[in-house]
């Protein structure tokens, strides 16, 4: 090891247990007490609006406190399951948020953006669990990762099959038929 690896070795080892031990229990209510007053503020700023636009507001207001909520544990407990929760935490927000965002649409247009936001979720979700089977497993156990990988990949292109599946109910005849096929042949269903 040269001198620059074992300076960068050391750097990053105590980096990493400052940030473990960086936050008193004290601040981290602090912290959680000022993430409540966050939300409250934001969601008062929601009153003033109407119909969608106040639900997309409400939804917007949810999905940050979750989000800094898991990011302060991640910070607090730094941990494989905490990273993932907070990747979960981001990928629901925007989920939900997309869902809101879609009921302004009607029709087929509104199917298609629901199945759009739901495959992105999948995708979110399914990212945030292969990189916390990733961090745990680390380079020692490639099967674990092997299958991990699969499942993720399994999961993602059903969801997206869904998605061009939607889109093909907009069309009639010979071209639905040949956008499902051509969805079928590109997600292999």
């Amino acid at each position: 090891m040269t001198t620059h690896s074992f300076l960068f070795a050391s750097i990053l080892c105590s980096a990493l247990m400052g940030n473990a031990m960086a936050m008193t229990n004290a601040e981290y209510k602090t912290q959680r007490d000022r993430i409540s007053g966050d939300y409250k503020v934001n969601r008062d700023k929601c009153a003033a609006l109407k119909a969608n636009a106040k639900d997309i507001c409400v939804s917007e207001a949810k999905g940050a406190e979750k989000i800094a909520k898991a990011e302060l544990e991640a910070q607090y407990e730094p941990s494989p399951r905490h990273t993932e929760q907070l990747a979960l935490a981001k990928a629901d927000a925007a989920y939900d948020t997309a869902k809101e965002k879609c009921d302004d649409l009607s029709g087929n247009s509104k199917d298609v953006c629901m199945k759009d936001a739901k495959a992105a979720h999948v995708k979110a979700k399914e990212e945030a669990k292969l990189a916390r089977v990733s961090m745990e497993a680390g380079t020692t156990n490639a099967e674990k990762m092997r299958d991990a990988q699969k499942q993720v990949n399994t999961a993602e292109r059903e969801a997206f099959y869904k998605a061009a599946q939607e889109r093909c109910d907009s069309l009639a005849g010979d071209a639905k038929e040949a956008c499902q096929k051509e969805a079928k042949a590109r997600y292999g269903m």
